[in-house]
């Protein structure tokens, strides 16, 4: 073995800590997503937790201009600033909350390592609820899902249905509260409806929610974003990251600007 090489098993253990989110397990892998990545941080800011969700967002779709369709939106127990989701999110996978998502395809693709979170879909619930009332198999699911309390602090990852989103609304009126939600329902009928209803309950009721504008979203990006919560909190396991400190920069660079502006008067 060559002096300072890992075993195989080590080296297997740290490529899964490091790469938990990007999912690269093999040496080709890592250096494909870290070089994705290093061209993303060359058109995304990279000095928030905010940003890191933006990165994921534009890696996931492939453009560079998703960025700016991101919304943040609610509060925590830190201040309602757009940290604020990320935070809550990542603090939810440190308790090891339930992670639900809307949909097989989105759960497919939360990542199963980095995090000890249970993972289940709602779609295959209230199939009685649906069928007595009409409504869409996945907006039953997130009720029948509920009414158990499923929902209460957990992460709750909508990628594809906007009947799902609007009905997880209803609920936070109703007084469930998850963690955080990450909403990205993807479509023509309803999908930016569907999320601007959930950012309304968001910043009614505190809840935080990551969310986009627009008509594009999906379930791979809905997952993405989920992953990134599961990073982050990653980082905070092995102290690479306080989960504060990006609310406590942002406010000091504030204070640095308002000082310069009020010298140059």
């Amino acid at each position: 073995m060559t002096e300072g090489a890992q075993p195989t098993d080590a080296k297997d253990a740290a490529v899964e800590e490091a790469y938990a989110d990007l999912g690269a397990t093999t040496e080709n892998a890592m250096e494909i997503a870290e070089t994705s990545m290093d061209i993303v941080r060359q058109f995304v800011p990279d000095e928030t937790l905010a940003d890191r969700v933006r990165q994921k967002s534009v890696h996931s779709m492939g453009d560079i201009e998703f960025q700016h369709l991101l919304r943040f939106t609610g509060r925590d127990g830190t201040g309602d600033d757009e940290d604020a989701p990320v935070r809550a999110g990542a603090r939810a996978v440190l308790e090891e909350a339930t992670i639900v998502t809307d949909i097989t395809m989105a759960k497919a693709g939360v990542t199963g390592r980095g995090h000890d979170c249970e993972t289940r879909k709602a779609i295959g619930n209230g199939a009685e609820l649906a069928e007595e009332t009409g409504m869409t198999r996945t907006a039953a699911s997130v009720l029948e899902l509920d009414k158990q309390g499923v929902y209460d602090g957990a992460i709750a990852t909508i990628g594809n249905a906007p009947t799902a989103a609007f009905a997880l609304a209803d609920c936070i009126e109703d007084g469930t509260r998850p963690a955080a939600i990450v909403a990205t329902p993807v479509g023509f009928v309803k999908a930016e409806e569907s999320r601007q209803r959930i950012r309304e309950v968001s910043e009614k009721h505190g809840v935080p929610a990551i969310t986009n504008v627009g008509r594009r979203g999906g379930s791979g990006l809905a997952a993405a974003l989920t992953n990134e919560l599961i990073h982050v909190a990653a980082d905070v396991r092995t102290d690479e990251l306080e989960l504060d400190l990006a609310a406590e920069v942002r406010a000091a660079r504030a204070n640095d600007g308002a000082i310069e502006d009020g010298g140059g008067r």
